[in-house]
């Protein structure tokens, strides 16, 4: 995943900076993601869900709103509207590349700023909030006794999360009065909300209040066991993977034509974890996949094994080719299935020094219907004449059997 560092102009003047996700392949939508309160635009959460939007072709700016990460400004200065600025401004910026986002992803209190900016950008068509607070104020109780060293002093610092904040009065007035329900009641577009029940830091009830204030179409999905900054990998896997599957629905997806050469297109595979194997595969916006090893080689073991995925494609072809003869020929196959396994282990193949040897797939057709021994002994053969077969057959030997 190409990743463009770039600069933009905040709400007071100071320069904010962000990363521009590219997608490996044809650029199809742009979305603008809005992180937490006091976080930063790399999160690793904020970094899945990146990834796996441009993998099916969703360009993705995250920035560091003014004061946080390596953005310009001081942090105490701002208030609820001014990050609402700060995202307007990012937008412009997106527009001026010819890259209006179509999308608004926000989190925790960076959801609440996208709920109440959605409706002044023009080229937004969906939201995706997670881990946001119905009542923005919500936020100020997590600053306890500094609320009122705040009021008194003007601004005061707060520890959150092990962090120190310094907080100002202004955001904290700004943020105690504002009304987001009118915004999410006239919001254009569909509505994702995201949302774990035992999210300590802000409720799973401002989930409900969200999806209360909003009309259709709009879905709230749980994120179960996660905590409120989606820490764990597994868990930023899913919603990254929910939120790319929805909005494909909501934004106007269009691939270009194959190019010449490749009349199914291009299939692309784009590494997801640096530190272990995952990969995210892809074909048009609609086909995305996981690969890797599993965890006793390395891996997570979050998807099929590149082995795995030679076996799908042989088993694959295998199914359809019997389906499309059996078709033809107006012969009763109520259903097939094919069970494919390879006695080779990817992980120990990719390692070097390993001598070479031919492979072995061993298939089982299985046949349902009311055929006759002559018709189930032609769709045996039929099996071994699929296209996928025939590319294989050159390097590896391939053993089918037929189940009673």
């Amino acid at each position: 995943m190409p990743t463009e560092r770039l600069t933009f102009t905040g709400h007071d003047g100071s320069e904010l900076a962000a990363r521009l996700d590219l997608p490996d392949g044809p650029h199809l939508a742009t979305a603008l993601f809005a992180h937490c309160f006091t976080c930063s635009k790399d999160i690793p959460a904020a970094r899945r869900i990146s990834a796996r939007l441009a993998a099916a072709g969703i360009a993705v700016l995250r920035f560091d709103f003014t004061g946080l990460g390596h953005s310009q400004g001081e942090f105490e200065d701002t208030t609820f509207t001014s990050n609402i600025a700060d995202l307007e401004r990012a937008a412009a910026a997106l527009a001026e590349r010819d890259m209006a986002p179509g999308l608004l992803i926000g989190h925790s209190l960076g959801g609440a700023a996208a709920l109440a900016t959605a409706r002044r950008i023009e080229s937004v068509r969906a939201v995706v909030t997670i881990a946001a607070p119905f009542d923005p104020g919500h936020v100020t109780h997590n600053f306890g006794a500094a609320l009122e060293r705040i009021e008194a002093d003007g601004a005061a610092e707060v520890d959150l999360g092990g962090r120190a904040v310094r907080i100002g009065r202004a955001f904290v007035r700004d943020v105690a009065a504002e009304n987001l329900a009118p915004e999410i009641a006239n919001l254009r577009g569909a509505l994702l909300i995201l949302h774990a029940p035992r999210d300590a830091i802000v409720g799973i009830e401002n989930a409900a209040e969200i999806f209360k204030a909003a009309k259709h179409p709009k879905s709230f999905v749980t994120l179960d066991e996660a905590d409120h900054l989606i820490t764990r990998p597994e868990d930023a896997e899913y919603a990254a993977g929910v939120i790319a599957a929805w909005a494909a629905r909501y934004l106007d997806l269009q691939p270009p034509a194959p190019p010449p050469g490749a009349p199914e297109g291009i299939v692309r595979v784009t590494e997801a974890d640096p530190e272990g194997f995952l990969q995210d595969i892809t074909s048009g916006p609609r086909h995305h996949l996981l690969a890797d090893e599993p965890e006793a080689y390395g891996g997570a073991g979050r998807g099929m094994s590149p082995y795995g995925f030679l076996s799908a494609g042989l088993g694959a072809c295998t199914s359809m080719t019997i389906r499309m003869y059996a078709r033809r020929k107006g012969w009763p196959l109520a259903g097939v299935r094919v069970e494919v396994s390879h006695d080779k282990v990817h992980a120990q193949d990719a390692e070097t020094g390993q001598a070479a040897k031919v492979d072995t797939f061993t298939r089982t057709v299985f046949l349902e219907g009311d055929l006759d021994a002559d018709q189930r002994a032609r769709l045996l053969e039929i099996a071994d004449k699929c296209p996928v077969h025939r590319t294989l057959e050159a390097s590896a030997r391939i053993e089918t059997t037929l189940a009673d």
